[in-house]
């Protein structure tokens, strides 16, 4: 089990009722034990499963329901119906439940004993018909959850659950997390702003602004022995030409200014409890950094890319929803090994069928995608109001098949918009030193980057080698939110198609409410 997941749990309820007896209940309750007990075992679901026992009337699944719903380790429920369980017992308990719900059809015995099978066995066995029966009054509730069916020891099966868990676990995250803006949106951009209150009855997120002024206090209180201490970290795991070494240089000022500036956002985020945060070019603070040495002298892109490699989101230009969603990833993808980042499209290479995007921004990019180990490097940067000297991580990212994300406010609802890609190997770009990757959307470029216009999708995204399609369909599902694909399958006829009829679905589900 994964060491980051050893504080969840996710229950399991499996649903019967009396009227076959005593010796039924207890036959049944020994199944789910050894269920549950060898679905642990598997070394395939990342949350340890809790059996919370057969629910055999409407009180007895409402209070299983309340429990759930106030212990905070408990971050799903998965049901299972072994016997034929009446479900209009199930109502009230559904209605109580709010965190994610997984109902599992499955059957305890994975082939039908043809020579023995008598009525015991049959009242005892009715997953087929049991499922069937609660699956009804969920669709009758219209009752947000994941299906997943399979034979409970196989490994495809348990793997559709494994997602589901930790897709539970970004979820739970995100129900408390604050993000914090240095600085505001970027001048005018509208794809990354949104409604911030909807967001946090939504999703769970809380967007607070802190200015430049807060943030130096928290700049006046880092040690200069501290910013040593990490300097010296740089060195240690980055590589690097030696002169960089050399503390009589603007270089080697600007890697410790980029050291000073990441032991303050990092005070900042531990002090208020935030998991994910953006930054501004535009906005570093109105100070006179020549004569008072105060504040920051550069965008801190150093800082930010080392701290999504450990956990937190981020956002460039004031992107809320992106930094969010970047924090929901890494939480989901963890022990995963490929990594996930922000990233923002910047450029178009056209080539026939290799048409593809350049994804880079100024320096935000996480090394936990790099092909290789990062260059730590100090180049000029042209933009924002600090047009300095500034220190980065340069490197191009993995090859391979991944998944970009993102969440636009469409007025009224949000939308994720999802496209399976392709990473290609990049080429050098000795003019333009920054981290960057390149990749051909699916199902070719122009189908790709016309259904991602055509949806209103944001030039940010969050990307990831690990997660899948399965994992954002699910949080969609979740958070109730409307989700579009685009993949190998996509046409721009079918796209439209969708598009429309989301729209007409939304706006007379809203009408209903």
């Amino acid at each position: 089990m994964i060491k980051a997941f050893e504080n969840l749990e996710v229950w399991f309820v499996t649903g019967a009722q009396l009227l076959y007896g005593g010796d039924a209940v207890v036959a049944v309750d020994g199944h789910s034990t050894e269920m549950v007990d060898g679905m642990n075992a598997s070394g395939i679901l990342p949350i340890k499963v809790v059996y919370k026992g057969t629910a055999n009337s409407s009180k007895e699944v409402e209070d299983l329901m309340v429990a759930a719903e106030a212990d905070k380790k408990c971050v799903g429920v998965i049901t299972w119906m072994h016997t034929f369980s009446p479900a209009k017992m199930w109502i009230h308990g559904m209605q109580r439940l709010r965190k994610p719900l997984l109902h599992f059809h499955t059957q305890f015995n994975k082939e039908i004993p043809w020579e023995t099978m008598d009525m015991d066995f049959m009242n005892l066995n009715q997953s087929a018909h049991g499922d069937r029966e609660y699956g009804h009054i969920l669709a009758r509730l219209r009752k947000n959850h994941k299906t997943v069916v399979g034979y409970w020891k196989e490994e495809e099966t348990l793997q559709h659950i494994a997602v589901w868990q930790r897709v539970c676990a970004g979820w739970a995250d995100s129900q408390d997390m604050r993000i914090i803006r240095f600085g505001d949106q970027m001048n005018n951009v509208a794809v990354t702003d949104g409604d911030k209150v909807e967001a946090e009855m939504r999703f769970g997120y809380h967007v607070d602004y802190m200015p430049f002024s807060s943030v130096m206090k928290y700049f006046d209180q880092i040690k200069d022995e501290d910013v040593d201490a990490l300097v010296a970290v740089y060195f240690n795991e980055y590589d690097h030409a030696p002169e960089l070494e050399d503390k009589s240089t603007v270089e080697y000022k600007k890697i410790w200014n980029s050291a000073k500036a990441e032991l303050t956002i990092r005070a900042v985020l531990e002090d208020t409890g935030a998991k994910a945060f953006t930054s501004n070019f535009d906005d570093l603070g109105d100070y006179n950094i020549e004569e008072t040495g105060k504040g920051f002298d550069q965008i801190p892109g150093l800082a930010s890319q080392r701290l999504m490699a450990d956990g937190y989101g981020f956002g460039g230009e004031g992107d809320w929803k992106t930094a969010a969603l970047c924090r929901t990833a890494w939480v989901m993808g963890q022990g995963l090994p490929k990594g996930t980042s922000f990233l923002e499209d910047y450029t178009i290479h056209f080539a026939g069928q290799e048409s593809a995007l350049l994804q880079a921004h100024m320096l935000e990019i996480s090394p936990a995608i790099a092909a290789e180990k990062p260059k730590l490097e100090v180049h000029h940067l042209g933009i924002g109001i600090r047009k300095t000297p500034t220190a980065r991580l340069v490197f191009t990212s993995k090859t391979g098949d991944g998944i970009a994300t993102t969440v636009v406010d469409m007025g009224g609802r949000f939308r994720l918009i999802a496209n399976e890609v392709k990473c290609i190997e990049s080429k050098p770009l000795p003019s333009l030193p920054v981290a960057s990757a390149l990749w051909i959307p699916k199902p070719n470029f122009e189908i790709g980057a016309g259904a991602w216009i055509m949806a209103g999708g944001t030039h940010h995204t969050c990307f990831s080698y690990d997660l899948t399609a399965e994992y954002w369909e699910d949080y969609a599902e979740i958070a109730d939110i409307e989700m579009l694909l685009i993949n190998d399958d996509t046409t721009i006829q079918n796209f439209k198609r969708e598009l429309k009829i989301n729209e007409v679905y939304y706006l007379l589900n809203k009408a209903l409410k």
